[in-house]
């Protein structure tokens, strides 16, 4: 893989992406551009309307798209869209971040990483399109409902119905599950099941048709976060530098809490090992046996069995 190549973080949300990508350009030699496919992103970052969560990108749509991205990777922030769109001091401080992280990556020939969950039923694309090298995070799936359930952050199913190139290419076995999730008695944890079995069996579908991605166990690199990551820079053909080092133990430590206040809940410190067995305190035994029903079969390809208990000595 060309080691200037655009870096792609992804997989579903709360699974650790915002985290492996800031880590990753620790080094000060990655530009971090955060969720371009958020469907609030700013528009001097991309300047085009994403219509729907995790939306689908491949060569049929690609129209309105491809051009807006490639700007993108070379740096071309639109100051006045993002000028007119501004609304707040909030949104004008956000200018200047992402106006300064592509000024600099122009400047100084930074390598760009796109830190983007709902861009992980695109990976062909990005691929194929775009020649990102792609990094893809999984949290287990009990981890990942509990945190849905903590935030309380339902996710609608319309969003994936609503797009038919999706459906057709990938999730048209899941429809009827999906419109079962939008009667009102379904509760998060049922959603988010769900989502995270759709999306864990596209990319095993991505991996039979040879698309190449590194996989990030988010117990894996919790549990010894500077070797994995050291091992995971080397994958990139990234620097793995004294800056990356600090901050990689910074964000980690234990001195770090326990858990993320739902106030600060897209931080990247906290003390990672004790983060793993969170979610054993936030469900209840009905809660993780309906999340096993529903995500079990896809989960069996990436965690023992074992890990249902809390335990991850992974395959």
């Amino acid at each position: 893989m060309k080691k200037k190549s655009p870096i792609l973080v992804t997989g579903v949300h709360r699974s650790g992406t915002t985290w492996v990508g800031k880590m990753l350009s620790a080094n000060g030699e990655v530009a971090y551009i955060n969720e371009p496919l958020n469907v609030w992103h700013r528009h001097g970052v991309l300047n085009v309307k994403i219509p729907f969560w995790y939306f689908y990108l491949c060569k049929e749509n690609e129209k309105d798209y491809l051009a807006a991205f490639k700007d993108l990777l070379n740096y071309n922030y639109h100051w006045p869209t993002e000028i007119l769109s501004l609304r707040s001091l909030h949104d004008f401080g956000r200018m200047i971040r992402d106006g300064g992280t592509f000024l600099r990556g122009r400047l100084f020939h930074l390598r760009p990483l796109l830190k983007d969950p709902f861009a992980v039923f695109s990976i062909p694309w990005f691929v194929e399109r775009l020649g990102c090298q792609v990094v893809v995070t999984i949290r287990h799936p009990a981890a990942f409902a509990s945190s849905l359930k903590r935030l309380n952050w339902p996710f609608d199913m319309r969003d994936l119905l609503s797009q038919p190139l999706l459906m057709r290419d990938h999730l048209e076995s899941y429809q009827e599950q999906m419109r079962s999730c939008l009667a009102k008695d379904v509760d998060i944890i049922s959603q988010a099941a769900l989502l995270w079995s759709m999306v864990y069996q596209t990319l095993l579908e991505f991996k039979r048709e040879g698309y190449n991605y590194l996989l990030v166990h988010h117990e894996d690199f919790s549990q010894d976060p500077l070797d994995k990551f050291r091992e995971l820079y080397r994958m990139l053909g990234l620097n793995f530098n004294e800056s990356a080092r600090r901050r990689i133990e910074q964000s980690s430590s234990v001195d770090n809490p326990k858990e993320l206040s739902k106030e600060h809940k897209h931080s990247v410190r906290l003390d990672s090992r004790s983060n793993l067995m969170n979610w054993r305190k936030r469900l209840s035994e009905d809660e993780v046996e309906r999340i096993k029903a529903i995500s079990g079969e896809v989960a069996s390809y990436y965690y023992p069995p074992e890990s249902w208990e809390g335990v991850y000595p992974l395959p």
